[in-house]
């Protein structure tokens, strides 16, 4: 059987990665010419890909301080947003963006030298992470993201992680409504109020702590379809595709708007991977 390689890019992806790097300014006085974009970007998969650190990145892959700086170029340069706008724009062509049913929901992870985002996870004995706040379409392909302390409450992550789409979301109607699926930790009347004044109608499931009077199903979501079960699922299958990129496993970068970078990039191969194999 043959071994895939998973962090190779092909040149199909390069061809729809290239218009979205800007062209470097020209140097009229000469001097070292610039590391090859196409070899920059395969490195920083790479990275992406295997965990690996920086400085143990391979050397003929690229000098990792060369790597790492075109990195936080790209960065600063919205590179990595805009892939990921392509990416989806690249789904929606071939498959289309379902916007009827919509999840949302986070993950935390380890976040031990982060030192923006972050917060004491009150899942791990106090010790630092970072919550990833996630909304997927009805088939778990990433629309928007926002990152947060991991003591930052599910709930209070999700207006923002609203208002972070990266795709132009369609106004809801009647015959065409959007549907948003979310867990027990989003069954606040709050929560409910601003998602109706969005266009959204809410499907959560009940959380038993504020409703000790009645004992819903295992599965029965809070809507105005009682038998309606929430689909989450496809969210939390999302967050097992997003940790495939083992440089997400473990936030180890210090800044925010890094690990932010991160999780675009991996947003929008996850999209133009989807969209070829269906």
């Amino acid at each position: 059987m043959v071994r895939t390689r998973p962090w190779e890019v092909s040149d199909e992806l390069w061809e729809r990665v290239r218009p979205l790097i800007p062209e470097r300014p020209p140097h009229p006085k000469g001097g070292r010419p610039a590391a090859d974009d196409r070899k920059m970007f395969a490195a920083i998969v790479y990275v992406l890909r295997t965990g690996i650190q920086w400085n143990a990145l391979p050397r003929e892959l690229g000098a990792s301080s060369t790597v790492y700086d075109r990195f936080r170029e790209w960065e600063a340069q919205g590179v990595f947003e805009r892939l990921w706008q392509a990416g989806l724009q690249h789904y929606d062509d071939l498959v289309g963006i379902s916007w009827d049913w919509q999840s949302a929901d986070s993950s935390t992870v380890k976040a031990p030298f982060a030192r923006a985002a972050v917060g004491p996870a009150p899942t791990d004995r106090g010790k630092q992470g970072t919550k990833r706040s996630i909304l997927c379409d009805r088939r778990g392909l990433p629309l928007a993201l926002c990152i947060d302390g991991a003591n930052r409450h599910d709930s209070k992550l999700l207006f923002s992680t609203l208002d972070a789409l990266v795709a132009e979301q369609p106004e809801p109607t009647v015959e065409h409504p959007q549907n948003l699926c979310l867990d027990a930790a989003y069954d606040h009347e709050a929560i409910y109020g601003e998602l109706y004044e969005r266009g959204y109608e809410p499907h959560v499931r009940l959380n038993r702590k504020y409703h000790t009077w009645y004992q819903p199903p295992q599965e029965e979501a809070n809507s105005l379809e009682p038998g309606k079960t929430p689909r989450r699922w496809v969210v939390e299958r999302f967050f097992s595709w997003l940790n495939r990129w083992r440089r997400l496993l473990v936030r180890w970068e210090k800044l925010g708007q890094t690990y932010q970078a991160f999780l675009q990039l991996a947003c929008g191969l996850i999209c133009f991977q989807y969209a070829s194999h269906h």
